[in-house]
């Protein structure tokens, strides 16, 4: 079963860490999603550019609006995702609690519809 893992991080902690503490993190990350693409448990992950370059559509009434940033007004933002391949939630959870920016930030985890398309 598949499994979304999305990332959230408050952009003063990204902020405050210095070049080559961003650069370690990055590396690590690299190195996690590398041995769960060895084992057969990664599909898919990017990271997000900040919340400054976001914009939100809404439709209502007919009507088309576009805001800039994100729907809702938060400290933690999503900075990125990590698409898993998980025997189940537990397994899922396991695999999430080793993405490094859940040490600093938050991941949510959540079942994806597999019968509604995608890879």
């Amino acid at each position: 079963m598949k499994y979304l893992c999305l990332i959230y991080m408050e952009q003063r902690t990204l902020d405050a860490m210095a070049p080559d503490e961003l650069d370690a993190l990055v590396r690590e990350s690299m190195a996690n999603d590398e041995e769960m693409r060895r084992r057969g448990q990664f599909v898919a992950a990017q990271a997000l550019q900040p919340v400054s370059a976001a914009t939100t559509l809404r439709i209502r009434g007919g009507r088309l609006s576009t805001t800039d940033g994100p729907f809702a007004e938060t400290k933690e933002f999503l900075s990125g995702f990590i698409m898993i391949e998980a025997r189940d939630l537990n397994e899922a959870l396991q695999l999430a609690a080793n993405i490094p920016m859940a040490r600093m930030g938050s991941i949510e985890v959540r079942p994806v519809w597999e019968h509604c398309g995608g890879p």
